[in-house]
């Protein structure tokens, strides 16, 4: 059976179709690495660069001209735009729909026209997009003539998870169209989990060439060296380690993720950028005390690539992207699988190897050298705000921000804040005037302890931003801290001298909220107090 592949990618689509033995007879993509990456591990295959929404548009002979028939159409449309981690969910979905909408054109285009061939199509996206597509769409809603009625959400459509189909990624997909439902071949008791790509592969520096079996493909074996993308190291400098924890430990209300990746699960899901520094970094644990990134290599083991699959981008990057923004092969074949059920098909009994187009220019990634990021300073106007670490009672925290200041003046003014909850509804902020007495007699001589000893280390406040801008190493020869510095200290304090249990009780305050947890008592009457040092008000 034909395919057709529109918003192909680096070809994770039609990589599952592949290996079920169909026969891909055209694909388009507007990004040229992906172009490059689909045509370098599908010789043959029709594949172009172009705009899908114009090929959508086009007269109908030249559409016609340009698409050939096929009994199966795929797409994935871009889903930058309904993914929940694109503005916390909120960012501008226009585009996202006109490019679903393009494709679903085109579907109608084949579908509805006389003497059609076309018997499935299939389009994957987020879950979120499941929103955004309609029950069903007319003709002029496509801007196509005609009396049809397009409907997507029917049959097997709905939400499936990437690693009931073999893949070692916990990727949640919507599929929708008109398809048979694929068969899951795991359960949450035989998943393929993170540490066994990571031990299939091996040391990203290892020096032998001993074969290297595919988690994925039991049956692919290739001499190590022969493994392209993997042979590198991306260290994590000591920084970006501490940025990436705070993260995803101890970002406000959001859930705690494992630093680094608990290997024991599949992955999590892949992104198409390979960050260091934010909540979403994949961080892996590298011998002693040592952090670093996923080569592109193990990436793409996780989505579920073969080994012998290769990423044609010109820098590291580039090679992330080809592989997050793809659909795993693993789930494509399940889908392909499912069709050659349905249509008495037989399926290839051993994995088909690839044959790279030999003319396409492939830059290997093996033996890169990628120096340990060096932190620099901040810029002198970086706002900050943050709470005092790991420590949230009773939907309570202690913040201290610089978002009060007046940036363009660069006049800077820091304000201790209590927090409660998230949300337009919920959240609210408190600043008591609150007094010493407020808080139970017994912690009151260590309090004023701390006050002295810590003010000494707190210059005033227009100083404190340029100590907040410094690096890590210039902060280390100043005789200040720094903002982070100042809430660690007093984390440290409070769980130095009041008991886990006694911190979590509420003790009555003067002002609202009326009444707090003992711990965000303290805390925020010892932030307050120290702004009150520096020149803010108390």
């Amino acid at each position: 059976m034909r395919v057709a592949d529109f918003f192909c990618g680096g070809g994770g689509f039609s990589e599952g179709f592949r290996q079920a033995g169909f026969d891909i007879v055209f694909a388009v993509d507007k990004w040229e690495p992906a172009v490059k990456t689909y045509r370098g591990n599908k010789p043959g295959v029709n594949v172009i660069q172009d705009d899908v929404i114009r090929i959508s548009q086009l007269p109908n002979d030249e559409f016609e001209a340009l698409v050939p028939d096929s009994e199966v159409i795929i797409g994935s449309p871009p889903c930058q735009a309904f993914s929940h981690s694109n503005k916390s969910g909120n960012a501008d979905k226009s585009v996202g729909i006109q490019l679903i909408e393009a494709y679903l054109r085109i579907v109608a285009r084949k579908k509805f026209k006389e003497k059609s061939i076309l018997r499935y199509w299939v389009l994957e996206n987020v879950p979120a997009v499941k929103d955004y597509i309609k029950k069903e769409y007319t003709a002029a809603d496509l801007g196509l003539e005609g009396e049809f009625v397009l409907r997507p959400c029917g049959g097997a459509s709905g939400k499936y998870n990437a690693k009931y189909f073999g893949a070692p990624t916990n990727r949640k997909r919507y599929l929708c169209g008109e398809f048979p439902a694929p068969i899951k071949i795991k359960d949450d008791n035989n998943l393929t989990t993170l540490q066994m790509v990571l031990d299939s592969l091996g040391d990203p520096l290892r020096k032998d060439n001993d074969f290297v079996t595919d988690i994925n493909y039991p049956k692919l074996s290739i001499r190590c060296q022969q493994v392209t993308d993997q042979h590198y190291l991306y260290e994590l400098a000591d920084f970006e380690c501490k940025t990436a924890r705070r993260l995803k430990q101890d970002k406000g209300y959001m859930g705690k993720m494992a630093f680094p990746e608990n290997t024991l699960k599949p992955a999590r899901t892949v992104m198409a950028t390979m960050s260091a520094s934010s909540r979403e970094a994949m961080v892996l644990g590298y011998k002693e005390g040592r952090y670093r990134l996923p080569t592109v290599r193990e990436a793409a083991c996780m989505m579920s690539f073969p080994i012998d699959y290769w990423f044609y981008g010109d820098s590291k990057g580039t090679k992330h992207t080809l592989v997050g923004n793809a659909v795993p092969p693993k789930m494509s074949y399940a889908i392909a699988k499912a069709i050659a059920i349905a249509e008495n098909v037989p399926l290839p009994k051993v994995y088909p190897r690839i044959k790279h187009d030999r003319n396409v220019e492939f830059y290997n990634l093996n033996g890169a050298v990628f120096n340990m990021k060096k932190e620099i300073p901040r810029r002198a106007v970086a706002k900050f705000k943050y709470h005092v670490p790991y420590m949230i009672y009773d939907a309570f925290r202690v913040e201290l921000t610089n978002y009060h200041s007046d940036f363009e003046k660069r006049e800077f003014i820091w304000n201790a804040e209590i927090h409660y909850s998230q949300g337009k509804e919920k959240a609210k902020i408190y600043l008591p005037s609150m007094n010493l007495h407020d808080i139970p007699d017994v912690y009151h001589s260590r309090i004023i302890e701390f006050l002295i000893s810590i003010c000494k280390k707190i210059p005033e406040m227009n100083t404190f931003q340029q100590v907040y801008c410094m690096t890590s190493e210039q902060r280390e020869r100043t005789s200040w801290i720094g903002p982070y510095e100042l809430l660690d200290y007093i984390k440290k304090f409070i769980d130095d001298y009041i008991d886990a249990d006694e911190q979590k009780k509420s003790i009555p305050i003067r002002e609202e909220p009326d009444k707090l947890p003992l711990a965000i008592a303290v805390g925020y009457y010892i932030l307050s107090n120290i702004i009150s040092q520096m020149g803010g008000s108390k």
